[in-house]
């Protein structure tokens, strides 16, 4: 009767090597992705909010122009001439006068 109840006592593999193995994967996923992803938007962010009257600058749709006017959330670039278009400050993604150096 003992030798019953011994066979029905199953040792459950420990849970411990399991949360480790998370926590393993949520710091690399922390330090490899969410960190570096947040210091990006933080400089981008300061990098936008600093813009002034005649930088060069490069839009997400690859637009190459010149700051006319700063405004809270929006720019006028001149273009070329007297081609002016009035774009949101979230869609200046790059310094023209850096890259072209």
């Amino acid at each position: 009767m003992i030798n019953l109840l011994q066979a029905a006592v199953v040792e459950q593999p420990g849970m411990g090597g399991f949360w480790i193995m998370m926590l393993l994967m949520i710091a690399v996923l922390y330090f490899f992705m969410w960190r570096p992803e947040s210091k990006r938007r933080k400089e981008m962010a300061k990098f936008r909010e600093g813009l002034k009257k005649g930088d060069k600058i490069i839009t997400a749709g690859g637009i190459y122009g010149t700051v006319k006017e700063v405004k809270e959330t929006t720019l006028l670039i001149e273009v070329d001439g007297n081609v002016t278009l009035r774009i949101d400050k979230n869609m200046v993604v790059a310094d023209n006068s850096q890259l072209q150096k």
